[in-house]
């Protein structure tokens, strides 16, 4: 385990909806764990006024409101050591995956700004953002669901968090260019359906082969365009996403 934990802070207008999910199962193991500080930030209370205003009207018009700068930069900056990564969460950032939470996973520190209403002030934007995350071509209410999935992808990967070493995250599907092959678990036999027997054969030869391409067959009739991503690395294009 790293020495120093990871430091995850989480600005939101609605600090509640991180609560459950931030105190059970792989979570509330990682903090216990010190592999995580998790901090969960209500941006009203960084508002300047009696009412908490977090948002006001778009300039040159349109519907709903927008989230306002001064709010977001005392927090951010209230938050912020150097070479901590400002993530907002936004329709409009970069496809989330597996590459990026590994990457992330080596940071030190991470805010996760969580979006509302129409937007956040263009500002916060140019001036605070390192980073620009999107979980799907999706609208959500607001990214605090988003910020959730980020820091669970990213948590998991962590030392020591999930046990079993590496080799407990290496295997899983879009950790590699396939998805990962069937699981089969007891009883080898329920309502008329078995468990392949290579998987109860004990020759661990057989039993990865049917693993390697149990894995190729899903993963063409569920998701091809990944093999299409195999084939640019087999011919040395990139197939990770930069920064």
């Amino acid at each position: 385990m790293n020495a120093e934990p990871l430091q995850i802070d989480v600005v939101t207008l609605f600090p509640a909806m991180f609560k459950g999910f931030s105190e059970e199962s792989m979570m509330r193991r990682a903090v216990r764990l010190g592999a995580v500080r998790l901090q969960v930030v209500d941006l009203r209370d960084f508002a300047q006024d009696a009412r908490r205003t977090a948002d006001d009207r778009p300039y040159g018009g349109g519907p709903g409101m927008i989230m306002k700068p001064e709010p977001l930069f005392e927090a951010i900056e209230a938050l912020r050591t150097p070479g901590a990564r400002v993530i907002l969460m936004t329709p409009s950032g970069r496809p989330f995956n597996q590459a990026r939470a590994r990457r992330l996973a080596r940071e030190r520190h991470l805010i996760l700004v969580c979006g509302h209403y129409e937007g956040i002030d263009e500002r916060v934007r140019q001036a605070l953002a390192t980073d620009e995350l999107s979980i799907g071509d999706y609208v959500l209410t607001n990214g605090t669901l988003p910020a959730a999935v980020v820091v669970d992808a990213v948590v998991r990967l962590l030392p020591g968090v999930l046990g079993g070493g590496e080799a407990a995250t290496q295997a899983e599907s879009f950790s590699g260019t396939l998805l990962e092959h069937p699981q089969y678990t007891r009883p080898p036999e329920y309502r008329g359906m078995r468990v392949p027997a290579v998987l109860q054969s004990g020759d661990h030869a057989a039993v990865a082969e049917w693993k390697q391409s149990a894995a190729a067959r899903l993963t063409a009739r569920q998701r091809p365009d990944l093999l299409g991503r195999a084939n640019d690395a087999e011919e040395g294009c990139e197939t990770g996403s930069g920064e």
